[in-house]
């Protein structure tokens, strides 16, 4: 078996569990996903089966698209509405909506942020979250992050008993993104504590909603014995990577993880990895050499025989 399985991830599950499932559903060990979601968010979660674990790394850094929900009005210590309340200041005076779109306008584009304490993020060979429930504190690596767009899509909820203000989003976004973050510094931006508290991812690269199952729907799949209908070949995983169709001369040497002349490819290409296709299957993946400029060398073999 060998593809890539568009999962919807319901709530209440971590990524890893998911994992866990799909080796006893599709009865095979290899198997890896593609970037973790929180328990408490379900969405498009791309998971990588049999030969097709060796792009999970290039899927990973693909764009993702969320929806969700941000509350003004207290913020917590996971980010999200299920931590535990941090500071709590009612919303007396309710932002326009002018003012919080020109609020996430600005957020668009190349932002700084601080991981959430509840991440998986390491520091010193630990994650943030190990720290945090040990009560341990620990400066956090500032990282960059690239908003595509953030656009409100609701009116406003106003709670006056609970004095919060809330209203729906969406959300696209570079890898490493931390939506929750998002909500946490545009409630600063607006001059009240805030978490996100509500998220579903919609996009993970190429794949949608609309390409995904649920584990209930791949089981049944896997019983009328149709299940590898419902996979993509990996390369769809590859798709935001240049890509160079090859003849079987060079596919000769390329099966066999031979090094190659820089000029065997397109200048324009070299920027980035190179997936060689042959025969319309995706074989290896080159880049540029790096001690000998002038070569290209293979970074991932993906398949020796056709």
């Amino acid at each position: 078996m060998e593809g890539i399985l568009p999962l919807w991830k319901e709530r209440g599950m971590t990524s890893h569990d998911c994992v866990f499932k799909l080796r006893k559903i599709l009865k095979t060990k290899k198997i890896g996903h593609t970037g973790t979601l929180d328990p408490d968010v379900d969405g498009v979660l791309p998971i990588c089966v049999g030969k097709a674990t060796k792009v999970v790394e290039y899927m990973m850094e693909t764009g993702k698209g969320y929806i969700g929900e941000i509350t003004l009005g207290y913020s917590t210590t996971t980010e999200d509405r299920s931590g535990e309340i941090v500071e709590q200041v009612s919303v007396r005076s309710i932002p326009s909506l002018e003012s919080i779109d020109e609020a996430m306008n600005n957020m668009v584009g190349k932002i700084t942020q601080i991981p959430p304490m509840y991440s998986a993020v390491k520091v010193n060979g630990k994650k943030l979250y190990e720290y945090a429930r040990a009560g341990e504190t620990v400066e956090r690596p500032v990282r960059i992050a690239d908003i595509k767009s953030f656009k409100r899509t609701s009116d406003l909820l106003v709670d006056e008993e609970q004095g919060t203000v809330s209203w729906k989003f969406e959300v696209a976004c570079g890898k490493g993104t931390y939506v929750r973050t998002l909500a946490v510094d545009l409630g600063a931006n607006l001059g009240y504590p805030a978490h996100m508290s509500d998220l579903t991812r919609i996009l993970s690269g190429t794949f949608k909603a609309s390409d995904c199952l649920t584990l209930a729907q791949v089981a049944e799949k896997m019983e009328q014995q149709e299940i590898e209908e419902a996979l993509f070949p990996l390369e769809f995983g590859l798709k935001e990577l240049a890509s160079f169709e090859i003849d079987q001369e060079l596919w000769d040497k390329v099966k066999n993880g031979t090094v190659l002349p820089i000029n065997t490819v397109p200048e324009e290409l070299l920027s980035k990895p190179i997936v060689f296709m042959y025969l319309q299957k995706a074989v290896s993946i080159y880049a540029v050499h790096p001690q000998k400029k002038e070569y290209l060398k293979p970074i991932k073999v993906l398949r020796n025989n056709l």
